[in-house]
């Protein structure tokens, strides 16, 4: 078990503002709407359902699926209208304290690095994109799921791609087993995304639809399309993007 808890941020120059409203949105959308879980007509509503999307039906009624012998009956719920905006309020979303805290950590130790990178405006874009990528891949997989997605985990997938392509040799300390170690990133998010592969593989082999658990595909959908996206930016953006709190932060240290 490989953990990472902070990196380097020595090169930063203010605030990730982005980032920080992410991490807000997300709490307040838990904390706030789903009531920390006890709100299951909103995290039924508002979660998306593949089937949902690609008929732009909204599911309301209770559904039931085969799984290995047993019947099992997937809670649903009214959502909005139209039912494509899930899309979004399910990238807000999460299933539980320990989704939710496993996301933000990932969110606030990678984060802000990449929103410095490309800046705030591009990095909200690009956040977004990347999610959409993520549940785009599960959907792919199982086009007929009458299974509730939600979390952040396929936008943070993105930002943990962009990262690997941006600062493979940043630092990153992690909890490896009972030690602290510091590896280069390469090595904490190259671990990361080959368990989600493998996982990934072997999900989709045991069945094409289950009543829950880790979404592997999506996972890897968001990774591979922050891996694309920050190439292309790396391109287009030569260096960080300067603003207003970088500037004040240099003048304070007194740099023009």
């Amino acid at each position: 078990m490989l953990l990472p808890i902070s990196d380097d941020d020595r090169r930063l120059t203010g605030p990730a503002l982005v980032t920080w409203g992410l991490l807000a949105a997300n709490l307040g959308v838990f904390f706030l709407l789903q009531q920390a879980g006890a709100n299951e007509a909103f995290t039924y509503g508002w979660s998306v359902i593949p089937q949902e999307i690609l008929t732009g039906q909204d599911l309301t009624a209770n559904t039931t699926l085969q799984l290995r012998g047993e019947s099992i009956t997937i809670p649903q719920a009214p959502g909005p209208t139209p039912i494509y905006l899930t899309l979004l309020s399910s990238m807000f979303m999460h299933g539980g304290f320990a989704h939710l805290f496993g996301n933000m950590l990932y969110l606030w130790i990678f984060g802000d690095n990449v929103e410095h990178r490309f800046g705030s405006g591009i990095f909200l874009a690009f956040y977004i994109v990347s999610g959409l990528a993520a549940t785009a891949a599960q959907i792919a997989l199982n086009p007929d799921g009458v299974v509730p997605n939600l979390g952040a985990s396929g936008a943070i997938s993105g930002v943990l791609g962009a990262y690997l392509v941006l600062f493979p040799r940043n630092r990153v300390t992690a909890i490896f087993l009972y030690f602290i170690v510091s590896i280069p990133a390469v090595v904490a998010i190259g671990t990361w995304i080959v368990f989600q592969f493998f996982n990934g593989i072997g999900s989709i082999m045991v069945s094409q639809e289950t009543a829950g658990g880790v979404a592997y595909g999506a996972h890897i959908g968001g990774f591979a399309a922050g891996v694309v996206l920050a190439i292309i930016l790396r391109m287009v953006i030569k260096t960080e993007k300067d603003n207003v709190l970088s500037r004040d932060s240099h003048s304070r240290r007194g740099y023009w």
